[in-house]
């Protein structure tokens, strides 16, 4: 139900265009990774997998979203999994995850496991991953299909008043949108190795994406993360 909704919203908000690499597909109990960048991505994106490949994956989310009234129902309606983050039951998180691939269901989840903390609306390449999507694959031999989006901060980004400005203004302004899919890979066993071959992969679904839309940053040299201070525990 939710994809069918943000397929007829998204239009409204924004201007968005779909790109895939040659042979992309979403086979049954694929694993589907995104960069994660704002608010609004999960329904660029939900809206660009049912438009090209009229796919409605299960979203593993924020716990917190089952909070807000009447959406917990619906995310719960569609089977989407809580991410308890930070806490001892996010590996949980994982297992459900894996009962839905097992049943042949797509899984989409965001391995950066946040939003990265900027307050502008540009774009910038996807943090480190975390290792669950690698555990995740590894434990039940789904491919991986990488996919990154452009645009989401031009709709909603920043502090809560600049999101709350940029959700009430985007119908106005109508930003362009962009969601690329790759091809699905096969990850390897050791994790490291894994997590650093779907984090090249999803970089570079993101970068097509933000060219097409003309972002500085997709043209900017990698950056390295090293140095910024441990990343928080969870999935």
């Amino acid at each position: 139900m939710l994809s069918r909704l943000a397929a007829h919203l998204v239009p409204f908000f924004g201007r968005l265009t779909v790109t895939a690499d040659p042979g992309a597909r979403i086979e049954p109990g694929s694993i589907i990774v995104v960069n994660h960048t704002s608010l609004a991505d999960p329904a660029l994106v939900l809206a660009a997998l049912r438009r090209r490949l009229a796919v409605e994956p299960v979203l593993l989310a924020a716990a917190g979203l089952w909070r807000v009234p009447g959406l917990g129902a619906a995310l719960s309606r569609d089977g989407y999994v809580p991410v308890h983050r930070n806490t001892a039951h996010a590996s949980t998180a994982l297992d459900r995850a894996a009962v839905a691939l097992a049943s042949g269901r797509p899984v989409m989840l965001y391995a950066e496991g946040r939003i990265p903390p900027r307050r502008e609306a540009s774009e910038a390449p996807p943090e480190e991953f975390r290792t669950g999507l690698a555990r995740l694959a590894g434990a039940t031999g789904a491919p991986v299909v990488p996919v990154g989006q452009a645009g989401a901060r031009r709709i909603t980004s920043g502090g809560t008043a600049k999101q709350i400005a940029g959700v009430l203004t985007a119908p106005v302004r109508r930003p362009c949108l962009h969601v690329h899919i790759g091809a699905p890979l096969r990850l390897p066993e050791d994790v490291s190795a894994a997590t650093a071959l779907a984090h090249g992969a999803v970089t570079e679904a993101w970068r097509t994406a933000a060219l097409a839309l003309g972002e500085p940053a997709a043209g900017a040299a990698p950056v390295s993360r090293r140095g910024r201070g441990r990343r928080r525990a969870g999935a």
